[in-house]
């Protein structure tokens, strides 16, 4: 049903959907795009609602091609995004593949643009936390503790000669390859196509086959690799602030959006990595570790 429903999507014509008062379902299906962090942050949201006194029901669905059109149709009624990657998603679908991209380095500019392109569709952007899941560059422990590199930038001033690990499109994407050499000045000598995080990226840093991965900022097991991350210090990547993104006439009220702001006041990129951490390593179930992390923090 879900996917016949994500076919066709609410007609952007139906201004009634778009500018109607802001609706408040007590019953909300909160969706979750079927990987580790994406189910943490829906059960967070699922069991802040609760606890706010809305009933709440979970469903997972694999792609962002399904389901944000769910949530346009309001079939889907919250969902977490990332700021900037959603930003340039939605623009895409308005404005043809080759639209220059919206997301940008700076919340403020990303978050403008994303509620500009959302809210046509009849979707609301609350608030961004203080987490962020963007790109990210991990090397050898050992390699940074001897060359001193703390940060990207670290890297670009030793004049080391880097192989980096990663995705095959990061040699023309202008957050890798091109942006590493132009913004940090890095000698990246050629890009070694393991894929994004992947185990097998991962051990070619290790072993010392590449001296860098590409990675993400909540990557749950660098350290059972031994590999640190450099920081972004010159804001090389895009805002992917968490932000949670609700279908306006059916949760677009004050109390879903006071409901979920409560998380983010506490949750930090770091929290997020040492979550993923627990269900990824730990084969800890998302919702026990969402539940007692909530709990923890005195939301629950």
């Amino acid at each position: 049903m879900l996917a016949a429903g994500c076919g066709s999507g609410p007609s952007l014509e139906n201004r009634g959907e778009v500018t109607a008062p802001p609706g408040d379902s007590k019953h909300l299906v909160v969706g979750s795009a079927g990987f580790t962090e994406s189910d943490l942050l829906a059960q967070m949201y699922a069991l802040l609602l609760d606890e706010a006194g809305y009933g709440t029901e979970i469903l997972s669905v694999a792609n962002r091609e399904l389901y944000e059109p769910a949530l346009e149709s309001g079939q889907i009624d919250v969902v977490p995004e990332y700021a900037a990657t959603f930003a340039d998603w939605l623009n895409a679908k308005a404005n043809g593949a080759d639209a220059e991209p919206v997301g940008s380095p700076d919340l403020a500019t990303t978050m403008k643009a994303l509620r500009g392109l959302a809210a046509p569709r009849g979707l609301t952007v609350l608030d961004a936390g203080r987490a962020v899941d963007q790109n990210a560059f991990a090397v050898a422990a050992s390699y940074a503790r001897e060359h001193r590199l703390r940060t990207l930038s670290d890297l670009g001033r030793s004049g080391l000669k880097v192989r980096l690990a990663a995705g095959d499109e990061c040699v023309r994407r202008p957050y890798c390859e091109p942006g590493l050499k132009k913004v940090y000045g890095i000698d990246v000598t050629g890009v070694d196509p393991k894929g994004v995080g992947t185990t097998q990226a991962k051990k070619a840093v290790q072993s010392g086959q590449d001296q860098m991965v590409l990675t993400t900022t909540t990557d749950a097991t660098l350290d059972e690799f031994g590999l640190v991350l450099l920081a972004d210090d010159k804001h090389l990547q895009n805002a992917d602030h968490i932000v949670p993104v609700v279908n306006r006439s059916r949760a677009g009220s004050k109390g879903v959006a006071a409901a979920l702001a409560r998380l983010n006041t506490v949750l930090t990129t770091k929290d997020l990595a040492t979550l993923n951490r627990e269900v990824d390593s730990w084969r800890r179930l998302p919702e026990a570790v969402a539940k007692r992390y909530l709990q923890d923090k005195g939301l629950l």
